[in-house]
């Protein structure tokens, strides 16, 4: 088991890639901490992966919030006595809406999950890392953080940002045993969705226009294989980049 003895935290764990993510981590023999807004739903997750053997808690978290950030991470050492790898998948979408329509609100809350998240877990799973000089950080950007319109501003702005982050705190920390990753998906199978409540007509119309060139929608098992190399010792020599999986989406 290529996890075997590792802790693992995955945010936005409770559906989707991180729900997929989380399960096959622990089918690898990790500790993990399936972290999300839902306790009850990321309890359910819990109990899937202890009937198949392994070990899992729930633990409520807001990655927007300092506070549960606080206690995630410290959650995971208080049970499980260290932190090894740290997944940060919490996402939420924008609902298309072009810069000329955006407002103070949507641009801030896209970044606070989006963006703001992964660095307040990182900057507090860091000194975890550095002290014991081995740690690994998976980001999950998007496909909408390399290129311009797969969604709205906020959203592609925020995956933009997610993009240059990993790339920093890769190179920066390289010398004390610890990696830095994102994964860029394509469109995948999840419930993100539910996050795009009423789209902006234009910036939508505008965001589809490639929706013709993706050659398939990908599952999220599909990604969480890919998450699974970049935690593991197979990806010792792959630090501060993104890898794409996208089916060839973006090759165009």
């Amino acid at each position: 088991m290529r996890l075997s003895g590792k802790v693992a935290v995955v945010t936005g764990a409770a559906s989707g890639m991180g729900k997929a993510i989380a399960e096959l981590f622990a089918a690898e023999g990790a500790k993990v901490v399936v972290s999300d807004l839902r306790i009850e739903t990321a309890q359910s997750v819990v109990t899937e992966i202890e009937a198949r053997g392994g070990t899992a808690i729930a633990v409520a978290a807001n990655v927007a919030k300092e506070e549960d950030v606080q206690q995630l991470i410290d959650s995971a050492v208080l049970q499980f006595g260290t932190l090894d790898i740290l997944i940060n998948n919490a996402g939420i979408m924008d609902n298309f809406v072009p810069a000329a329509d955006l407002t103070d609100e949507l641009w801030d809350r896209v970044f606070a999950v989006n963006t703001s998240g992964p660095m307040r877990t990182t900057r507090k799973a860091l000194p975890i890392f550095t002290e014991k000089k081995s740690g690994v950080i998976v980001n999950i950007a998007s496909a909408g953080g390399l290129h311009g319109s797969r969604a709205g501003a906020a959203y592609t702005a925020s995956k933009h940002a997610v993009v240059g982050f990993t790339k920093n705190v890769g190179f920066q920390y390289a010398s004390l045993g610890i990696r830095c990753n994102a994964i860029a998906p394509g469109g995948v199978s999840t419930n993100i969705s539910t996050s795009i409540t009423a789209p902006n007509p234009f910036g939508m119309e505008r965001a589809m226009i490639g929706m013709p060139l993706n050659p398939r929608t990908g599952e999220p098992e599909e990604i969480a294989k890919v998450a699974l190399f970049l935690a593991s010792d197979d990806a010792s020599f792959v630090n501060g980049t993104v890898v794409t999986a996208d089916a060839g989406w973006t090759a165009y």
